[in-house]
């Protein structure tokens, strides 16, 4: 869809995500979603995150996993994962400091060789906002946690530039 004119009004897309193909749905539906929402400039950066949120609840957990797309107020998008497994990961398991990314750049350079154990360390290194927390058991009959991440189209093009 060329030149779709971003959409000013909220909207929120959900998608229950199955076992093994969970990564490879999310794209598509994340490609689709962005484009027919004028928000396609966001494609790339948030496949990328999506992805890895994705493959995290896949492979940590024993359920389902759910995929959550929404347009929050001034362009900003969020993608949540929900999965069965309760247990936060560090640093997801409280709020993001004024230096995560600092510390995350520090991570990422001491683990050059490292060839698993990237995924949350993307996030935190390209969402402008990121965080979790765990759903109790009488939340509508749903436990486990949900994991997200926020962009920001103005944001995401100052970071590419930079």
């Amino acid at each position: 869809m060329a030149n779709v004119p971003p959409s000013s009004d909220p909207w929120t897309y959900s998608l229950r995500l199955p076992n093994p193909r969970a990564a490879r749905i999310s794209r598509a539906t994340l490609r689709a979603v962005l484009a027919s929402h004028g928000m396609a400039e966001l494609t790339d950066t948030a496949e990328l995150l999506t992805c890895e949120l994705v493959t995290n609840a896949v492979r940590h957990s024993d359920g389902p996993a759910q995929l959550r797309i929404r347009h929050l107020c001034e362009s900003r998008l969020r993608v949540s994962i929900w999965d069965t497994n309760p247990t936060i990961p560090a640093p997801f398991d409280a709020p993001p400091s004024r230096l995560d990314r600092f510390t995350a750049l520090t991570e990422a350079a001491a683990n050059l060789d490292a060839t698993s154990g990237r995924g949350l360390l993307i996030v935190r290194l390209c969402a402008d906002n990121w965080g979790g927390y765990p759903l109790a058991d009488d939340l509508f009959g749903i436990s486990g946690k949900l994991l997200w991440f926020e962009l920001t189209p103005h944001q995401h093009a100052y970071e590419i530039a930079a």
